[in-house]
């Protein structure tokens, strides 16, 4: 099997770790976000802490790391009490679309703090994608709004983080990275979930169990998945959760998604479409 078809199937993997995530966050009902989040961030240090004694890296990185750690972890434990939190108040599939602007986000943030040069194509798929997003949120001057201004704004500090990323990934071992995310959003929620303890039935505890498992099958998939094959040349397969999140949504919580979001999908989808088809074409010039 080529490396490629293994990014593929790794990346496969991994949108349907993150779709079941999501599921299993919604199943766990009125549970708060923070406490949701603790979870699942306290199973994933738990399993990112056995690879990094497995390999024998540092569990906290180089010295010269550490500011580009605590930034990553900072904007990526905002981004993911903000998609908790729609995951929540949403359509499960209208939260995991809203989240997916993070890429087109990312070359953003990449030409704005890294200098990375942006092609006419991606600022044509960027237009597009923010376009399809409206059709999701349907902006009205009501506090309906506020849960799909919190999907977006999870695609943001998510953006963000995957820049972070970039230079991290140069530095530091990829199971020390999502160790120190983990440890540092567990330490910095810890005290809030014991000031606001909420207690749980023992299916609540289940589910947000299954949901830090599923999150680290997520997490460490798509990590691995870029190792074998570049990022353009297989990130396309990671929209497949909204496949598997509209899927969760009928036949667990019967919600099906209305018109105008199906619209935005096929709108933010095609628009990843036609990137990840000039990034190839670009792929073969060079």
């Amino acid at each position: 099997m080529s490396n490629r078809n293994k990014g593929i199937i790794l990346l496969l993997l991994s949108a349907f770790g993150f779709s079941m995530m999501g599921a299993f966050i919604k199943l766990s009902g009125d549970v708060p976000t923070v406490q949701k989040t603790l979870f699942r961030n306290a199973i994933s240090m738990v399993i990112a802490f056995g690879f990094v004694k497995y390999y024998g890296a540092s569990l906290f990185g180089q010295k010269d790391s550490q500011k580009y750690l605590l930034l990553r972890s900072s904007l990526g434990a905002v981004g993911i009490l903000l998609n908790f939190y729609a995951i929540d108040h949403l359509v499960l599939s209208d939260a995991d679309m809203l989240n997916k602007m993070s890429p087109f986000l990312t070359i953003i943030f990449a030409a704005l703090f890294l200098k990375e040069k942006t092609r006419l194509f991606q600022v044509i798929s960027i237009i597009i994608a923010f376009a399809g997003t409206l059709f999701i949120i349907k902006p009205t001057f009501s506090s309906e709004i506020i849960p799909y201004i919190a999907g977006f704004l999870s695609a943001v500090f998510a953006a963000g983080a995957y820049t972070v990323l970039r230079v991290l990934g140069r530095k530091e071992q990829f199971y020390t990275v999502v160790f120190y995310f983990s440890f540092f959003t567990t330490v910095i929620l810890l005290p809030f979930v014991i000031a606001f303890y909420e207690p749980m039935s023992w299916q609540q505890w289940v589910y947000l169990l299954l949901a830090g498992i599923f999150a680290t099958v997520g997490q460490f998939g798509i990590t691995i998945a870029y190792k074998y094959a570049p990022a353009k040349e297989i990130s396309i397969f990671f929209y497949s959760t909204v496949v598997y999140s509209a899927l969760i949504s009928i036949a667990l919580f019967g919600q099906i998604p209305d018109v105008l979001s199906i619209i935005g999908y096929l709108t933010i989808f095609s628009a990843s479409l036609y990137m990840f088809m000039k990034n190839n074409q670009q792929s073969r010039l060079e």
